[in-house]
């Protein structure tokens, strides 16, 4: 499964943020990180790269907030969402829990705001929206 994520990532013409998160909001290029994942179920790297977010945030070069809740499917898991931002783009954390709190069908919309709020340009959205999903459905 990796294999093929991999593959329909190296077609796409640009290079998704995926694991490259830090350094590019480091460089100023990445408004938002969004990390979400289950309590205790953390794989080990997950939570190095947290570590070295972490390490920016108190220096001030980054925000941080984290939320955990009940996982409504399985109410003995709690599901964890990490979101960093560069500082002054705090707003993008309530923007995308609105965002992924909207009830209904996820839309091309949606999927269009989500990568905003990341900080994806315009013309890799609209790649995206009509390439890279139907690479990642191949």
């Amino acid at each position: 499964m990796l294999d093929m994520h991999s593959e329909w990532r190296r077609q796409l013409p640009y290079l998704v943020h995926t694991n490259r998160e830090l350094g590019l909001m480091l460089r100023g290029t990445k408004p938002l990180a969004y990390f979400a994942d289950f309590v205790g179920r953390e794989p080990d790297i997950c939570i190095r790269y947290w570590r070295m977010f972490d390490r920016h945030v108190a220096e001030g070069r980054l925000t941080k907030r984290e939320l955990i809740e009940p996982c409504p499917e399985s109410p003995r898991l709690e599901y964890r969402m990490l979101f960093y931002t560069l500082p002054g783009h705090e707003w993008r954390i309530d923007a995308m829990l609105a965002l992924l709190n909207e009830p209904g069908v996820w839309s091309y919309d949606r999927e269009r705001r989500f990568g905003e709020l990341l900080g994806y340009e315009t013309w890799q959205i609209d790649h995206w929206l009509t390439h890279g999903r139907s690479l990642a459905n191949a």
